[in-house]
């Protein structure tokens, strides 16, 4: 079982846990990942820690589709992969929500579904170089000869030399955007993959595999969910750390209309607390919308409370589908332990 270190975006002020992802390396982590919303972007500093570690992959998990085109997208990561030595970046992608889309970066929301083939496959073109890129998507196209075209848009091929197989990953989990990513990515970033739920997935990434061809099959993809680890004694008081998060998600993350979040949680067996904390987000109750974040749902998703509990339930995740795991942790110990736990641990 491989292990990522999730650092997510800034808040207020930008800091990089430096020493976190240091140490996490001298573990044996396989990679470290950072996000974006409307602050901090995602591979600015993944570009920093390039220059000051060695060996862990360098992920974005993940990087909006509506902040860059495809092609700065690939020039961006092709860029720090050379900076880092070569075969370190991995592209995490995501669609984000209408709210960001629309509200930060101008964007249309459009047909997601076709953004991402149309985004995917101009990436693929532009890290192989094998000719002038030219793609006629239902969203994307280059060259661009829409509204507003002199007419001039030429075929390029980057002058950079890329790594041609840097891996791409989506953030994915309706039905036709699974089977997308298993026909075009190297992995899954599943926002809802917990123990005892694979299965609702791999009929969608065979179906993609199929489609792929080449004989493309679970054994070439990696599958990393994020998994927030609290050591503590007291398992209430480490379940309650996770409910402000969640509730700014599940309450606050999208309109009332269209909340991925809200709507996984309902998935997941909580609808009427789904509805509650949207209810009590929306209206500023914050505080409340946090305090009606089930524990039950809590321990799903997470590990949580004593050592010797975490390493108990880590057993369910090891067996639960997944390639990998991103942590998510601000505790140095919890970095240790599950190196411990998931075998990484180096002598």
């Amino acid at each position: 079982m491989k292990l990522g270190l999730t650092i997510g975006y800034s808040g207020a002020d930008m800091r990089l846990p430096i020493e976190r992802v240091l140490r996490a390396e001298a573990l044996g982590y396989d990679s470290v990942w950072t996000a974006e919303s409307y602050g901090s972007d995602a591979v600015t500093p993944l570009a920093y820690l390039a220059a000051v570690t060695k060996r862990i992959r360098l992920a974005t998990g993940v990087v909006q589709l509506a902040a860059r085109t495809p092609a700065n997208a690939a020039m961006s990561a092709a860029t720090v992969d050379a900076l880092a030595g070569g075969n370190r970046f991995i592209v995490g992608l995501g669609v984000s929500g209408p709210q960001i889309v629309e509200g930060w970066y101008g964007e249309p929301w459009g047909r997601p579904y076709y953004r991402l083939r149309d985004y995917v496959t101009i990436m693929r073109k532009i890290f192989r170089r094998e000719e002038p890129v030219v793609h006629a998507g239902k969203e994307i196209s280059l060259p661009y000869t829409g509204p507003g075209s002199s007419g001039l848009g030429k075929p390029l091929k980057s002058i950079l030399h890329m790594n041609p197989n840097i891996p791409i990953m989506l953030g994915a989990e309706n039905e036709a955007v699974v089977k997308l990513c298993g026909e075009l990515c190297d992995g899954l970033l599943p926002l809802g993959l917990v123990p005892g739920t694979f299965g609702k997935y791999r009929p969608w990434l065979e179906a993609g595999f199929k489609r792929a061809g080449g004989g493309k099959s679970l054994d070439q993809f990696e599958i990393f969910p994020i998994v927030p680890v609290v050591i503590d004694r007291d398992v209430k008081t480490a379940l309650g750390r996770m409910k402000p998060d969640i509730a700014l998600y599940a309450g606050g993350m999208g309109a009332r209309s269209k909340n991925f979040h809200n709507d996984l949680m309902a998935q997941q067996g909580f609808p009427e607390a789904a509805a509650r904390i949207q209810e009590l987000y929306l209206a500023g109750h914050k505080a409340e919308a946090a305090a009606a974040v089930p524990d039950e749902l809590c321990d799903l998703r997470a590990l949580v409370g004593p050592p010797e509990r975490i390493r108990e339930r880590y057993r369910a995740w090891e067996s639960s589908g997944a390639t990998g795991l991103l942590i998510r942790t601000a505790q140095d110990a919890a970095i240790d332990l599950m190196a411990e736990v998931a075998g990484t641990a180096r002598g």
